[in-house]
């Protein structure tokens, strides 16, 4: 349980609260070729992550339309506040894309679901849905 920290802002605590409320994924949780679907505000983003942060992520027509490898940086509230390795329903993701030099910040992530590949459907680049909770450099479109 979460208890609000005196030095910070009562926004910051509320949204800190927030996000545990409305949940999301811890990066260091997940094992490499795991596959996450993230459903923004105005987006579908697919996520293989790689480890250490590295994903190849797909989904935006002008930054990612293809897979790209970026680093996943966490998810913000809007602003200039990171919650590092997170992926949190209600936030913003934010990633480092090889040929931008500033962040990726997707517009409010609405839902995460977790993708689930039989070794033969990774070769064949298939897989099946399950769910798992909640998902610029200008702000998206």
């Amino acid at each position: 349980m979460f208890a609000p920290h005196p030095n910070l802002s009562d926004e910051v605590n509320r949204n800190i609260v927030q996000s545990e409320i409305e949940g999301g994924v811890f990066l260091e949780g997940l094992p490499p070729d795991t596959v996450l679907q993230i459903r923004t505000q105005n987006h579908f983003y697919t996520a293989l992550f790689l480890g250490e942060g590295a994903a190849l992520i797909s989904g935006h027509p002008q930054y990612c339309p293809e897979p790209v490898q970026v680093t996943i940086a966490g998810s913000t509230w809007g602003g200039s506040m990171l919650k590092l390795r997170f992926i949190g329903r209600g936030m913003h993701l934010e990633f480092h894309h090889p040929a931008y030099s500033t962040p990726i910040i997707t517009s409010a992530i609405q839902e995460i679901r977790e993708r689930i590949q039989s070794a033969r459907e990774r070769r064949s680049g298939t897989g099946v849905e399950q769910g798992c909770g909640a998902a610029s450099h200008p702000p998206e479109n």
